[in-house]
């Protein structure tokens, strides 16, 4: 059983630090065909430093945590 949860642990902590380090424009690629599939008419995504969004809501993070991708709808 700690086995199991030790496997589980560190596969959520590789998981973790794999996508905090993917390219920015890889990972707005994939945000935004998980939004262009939920029929979503009109929204923006940009790739921001991190902590310059403003009021968009913040969908990822990329470039080691060092920039946002942030939407914003309409």
């Amino acid at each position: 059983m700690k086995q199991a949860i030790l496997a589980v642990s560190l596969f959520v902590m590789a998981g973790s630090a794999f996508a905090a380090g993917k390219p920015c424009e890889e990972l707005k690629a994939e945000i935004d065909a998980k939004i262009k599939a939920n029929n979503v008419p009109s929204y923006t995504l940009d790739i921001v430093e991190k902590g310059a969004g403003g009021d968009k809501k913040v969908v990822g993070s990329c470039e080691a945590g060092t920039k946002e991708i942030v939407y914003q709808r309409g």
